[in-house]
């Protein structure tokens, strides 16, 4: 009966990451029990990532889950898509919260515990035609939350070194190119941030962010 009990109380959440030719999946009850893994699906990504889901999930149900959380990119147009819409879905069906995390600012999360000092994390990402992704968030210790300074965006390499050489604050740089899909956890953890804050994002809420047309114009 305790054991019963426990199944029915005991709540996870899920997040997706698929910006990039990786999926990556994470699950966490956020009270010790936490999984994540990565599979590197290429074009396949689109066709195989319900199968993926069905059976990471398990032993949990989809019952289990109190809400859903997605990078929302930047990142690749169509593996972008394919996580937000499979996302906005799933919390329709759930009917639970999804909510939608900037792929940069997962990036930054997985290293504020890495770094001792430094409080402000410039994330570069390459973009198409040249350009890159952009965003600089600092880790606020006393909330233990990443406050937004320059919201995620596209910007010329020029524009991007200037706008660091006026920065007025000590930073870290992070170039976001290979492995981003390993942050699935860093987006369930920043989910949760708002989650125990008892934000409650419906799934029409979740937007993906493209940054650019997927073709020159």
């Amino acid at each position: 009966m305790t054991t019963k009990l426990k199944h029915l109380t005991t709540k996870y959440a899920l997040s997706l990451h698929t910006t990039t030719p990786e999926l990556g999946i994470a699950i966490s009850n956020f009270a010790g029990e936490t999984r994540s893994q990565i599979w590197n699906l290429g074009r396949d990504l689109s066709s195989l990532v319900h199968q993926y889901l069905i059976e990471f999930i398990k032993p949990q149900t989809w019952v289990d889950l109190s809400f859903i959380a997605v990078a929302k990119g930047p990142g690749g147009f169509t593996g972008t898509r394919i996580g937000v819409v499979t996302a906005r879905t799933l919390g329709q069906q759930l009917d639970i919260p999804v909510f939608a995390i900037s792929t940069l600012a997962a990036v930054a999360w997985s290293e504020v515990s890495k770094s001792k000092n430094i409080k402000t994390f410039a994330v570069e990402m390459p973009a198409q035609r040249g350009q890159i992704f952009a965003a600089i968030y600092q880790f606020e210790p006393d909330t233990s939350k990443l406050k937004v300074c320059l919201s995620d965006r596209v910007l010329t390499p020029e524009v991007w070194q200037e706008t660091l050489a006026n920065w007025n604050t000590n930073y870290q740089l992070i170039q976001a190119q290979s492995g981003l899909a390993a942050t699935a956890t860093s987006i369930l953890e920043l989910a949760n941030l708002d989650w125990q804050e008892g934000k409650f994002p419906n799934w029409s809420e979740a937007l993906p962010y493209y940054g650019q047309h997927p073709v020159e114009v």
